[in-house]
């Protein structure tokens, strides 16, 4: 009876805190400097929260070693709920599988709300003369010397897609040019030093609407609307291409379930309305609402995509 209650009176504060929350400004991390999507979404999730629960949100970027500072930082910060970070793609799915880290992306965050993802595309350059992926797959084949393949960095989601159709499609031989961000991937192959890239969709829309990249598949299991003509991976017949960049919040590991469902309920209400869908839309972010259980189970099985992937193709970065 005294170890119940004993239990009890250990919970009550948590519950009361849970309540309360907040009582003083939440620090949202984001793991890249200031533009771009990651910053989007802190600040439209941080505006959204802070609206909602009457608090100030302040956005902190913290750039650096593809997001592992940043993730650092969370792990090791409280369990208040004072620290929350945007996770994504590359802190807890493609970093995990290609990179030694000094945090572990599932033991030591919280899942709290998965906010969205943008699909990646194959595009090609004008010069490759192929009007489908089918017939670029017969090209490739037949004149390997004659593509140069681009990736915004080694291990990151648009080279792990690229060795995913590469692999799928018995693309071998090729050679690659590994740049430092996708935009100057872009403009090399604007200006025709590369012919093969897996960016994006929002990298890629302003290209593909001026005619200047020539689109060939898209990821995801559905077709996206704002390339409605453009078929998925899937229904050309490639399975398992339904990998997306995707945008969520985290917090430090064990955060108090209170706190962390109410996080979740106020995330989701803010990114299901119709005015932040459109928002966030226009930078080609489909919102996927998710439970915070719902969450988890989607980074583990993310990571386990993307490091089997990496350990097929030999895919690793060592700091």
């Amino acid at each position: 009876m005294k170890a119940l209650l004993a239990l009890l009176l250990a919970a009550a504060p948590l519950v009361a805190s849970a309540q309360a929350y907040p009582t003083k400004p939440v620090k949202i991390i984001v793991p890249a400097q200031p533009g771009g999507g990651l910053d989007l979404v802190g600040r439209t999730i941080g505006d959204q929260l802070g609206r909602a629960l009457d608090q100030s949100f302040i956005i902190e970027n913290v750039g650096g070693a593809g997001g592992t500072l940043a993730s650092m930082n969370t792990a090791r910060a409280a369990p208040d709920g004072y620290t929350l970070m945007v996770g994504y793609v590359g802190t807890h799915g493609t970093n995990p599988a290609v990179r030694k880290l000094q945090y572990d992306a599932i033991k030591d965050f919280t899942p709290i709300a998965m906010v969205g993802g943008t699909p990646n595309l194959l595009v090609v350059a004008p010069s490759v003369p192929a009007a489908d992926l089918k017939s670029f797959v017969d090209y490739a084949k037949a004149n390997p010397k004659k593509l140069n393949f681009g990736t915004g960095g080694i291990g990151l989601l648009n080279h792990l897609a690229l060795e995913q159709f590469r692999g799928a499609a018995g693309l071998e031989g090729v050679d690659y040019v590994h740049y430092k961000g996708m935009g100057p991937a872009i403009a090399d192959m604007l200006g025709g030093q590369i012919q093969v890239l897996m960016p994006g969709l929002a990298a890629a829309l302003p290209h593909i609407r001026a005619g200047k990249i020539k689109p060939l598949a898209i990821t995801g299991l559905q077709r996206n609307p704002l390339v409605p003509d453009l078929p998925t991976f899937e229904e050309l017949g490639f399975k398992g291409f339904d990998g997306v960049q995707w945008y969520g919040i985290v917090g430090p590991a064990r955060l108090p379930p209170d706190l962390t469902r109410r996080l979740n309920a106020e995330i989701n209400k803010a990114i299901t309305s119709p005015a932040l869908q459109q928002r966030l839309a226009a930078e080609a972010l489909q919102v996927m609402p998710m439970s915070p259980e719902e969450f988890g189970k989607f980074i583990q099985a993310d990571i386990a995509r993307w490091s089997a992937l990496a350990k097929e193709r030999n895919i690793h970065l060592d700091d």
